[in-house]
């Protein structure tokens, strides 16, 4: 049975953060190509919400995160089993230092 992706307020600001910042960079349909890709991988959770890998950081790991890695993202969620959902908590460049990204949240 399929698990219902949800993606938090902070999880879209930063999805439309990225998207406006490769359009800024590369145009509209650059931007819109990313957006379809990310979009995929991430609905692509609710078919296998184990898709992900652990955290390197023990901090994340004690918190239940899971990490979905792509090519210049890093998808952060946590799966809720009992009602069959993957929350969407981030979605950040892994540039940036995401750990106090994350800690924030």
């Amino acid at each position: 049975m399929k698990y219902q992706v949800i993606r938090t307020e902070t999880a879209d600001s930063q999805i439309r953060k990225i998207i406006l910042f490769i359009a800024e960079k590369f145009g509209a349909g650059v931007a819109l190509e990313r957006l379809d890709e990310l979009e995929s991988n991430i609905l692509a959770l609710g078919d296998n919400p184990w898709l992900g890998t652990d955290p390197k950081y023990p901090v994340l790991k004690r918190q239940k995160y899971k990490v979905l890695i792509l090519e210049k993202d890093l998808v952060f969620y946590k799966v809720d089993d009992v009602n069959r959902q993957v929350i969407i908590h981030a979605v950040i460049d892994q540039r940036q230092d995401y750990l106090n990204i994350i800690r924030g949240l």
